[in-house]
């Protein structure tokens, strides 16, 4: 049995909406997203294997929709969830085995938004002149501000909220346009999730800040 044989079953019609059919590959994606989604708000670890499992179902359903950019993208996400995994019960320092809620640091933002441009234009430039892409510079912008976010989420950056509120608001209408009108629907949910989880995680920050100490009468 080939890895197609495999693969082909997933990619059958399971449902059909607004007359496009919906294939396995995207109502698993759609689950496997919102859990993992749901999971890194609550900062629960399981969060990185159900992410892993989301990626692999997204390289298949963004292959096949011309989306090469966010197809490659997954792939980086199995690396980065790989290290993040690590960083949250390895990265806490001596004495504890979790890592902390943080804010992004100005040097850390500088990093970020540099290379977040940089990438949006060399992939830009890649998918438009090497690709059949009729969205390169959506699915280059997209596939920049996930990268961030994700390092962000595996240094537990509060802001890294903020990233993915942007990426999602491009997202929506993006996967709505390649027809993906469940993934655009799922990628709204996350939106709802990811101002949950900003809200979670600002809250959880507030708790470990010391409170200045009160001057004596």
């Amino acid at each position: 049995m080939s890895l197609a044989d495999i693969l082909d079953p997933l990619q059958q019609p399971l449902v059909t909406v607004l007359d496009t059919p919906v294939s396995w590959t995207e109502v698993l994606g759609f689950g496997s997203g919102a859990l993992c989604v749901w999971l890194v708000a609550r900062q629960h670890l399981a969060n990185w294997p159900i992410g892993i499992a989301n990626n692999l179902f997204f390289i298949l359903l963004f292959t096949q929709s011309g989306l090469y950019a966010d197809a490659g993208l997954q792939i980086v996400f199995i690396a980065l969830a790989a290290f993040g995994w690590w960083t949250w019960t390895h990265g806490g320092g001596p004495g504890t085995d979790t890592l902390p809620v943080r804010r992004t640091t100005r040097t850390e933002w500088t990093w970020l938004l540099t290379a977040g441009a940089v990438g949006t234009v060399a992939l830009t430039v890649l998918l438009d002149r090497a690709t059949d892409s009729t969205v390169p510079v959506w699915d280059g912008l997209t596939t920049a501000l996930s990268l961030a976010a994700t390092y962000g989420q595996c240094r537990k950056l509060v802001e890294s909220w903020w990233l993915w509120i942007a990426a999602d608001i491009v997202y929506i209408p993006l996967y709505a346009y390649k027809e993906l009108y469940l993934t655009s629907l799922l990628y709204a949910g996350f939106l709802t999730l990811c101002l949950i989880g900003l809200r979670n995680w600002r809250r959880d920050l507030t708790a470990l800040t010391p409170r200045p100490a009160k001057a004596l009468a």
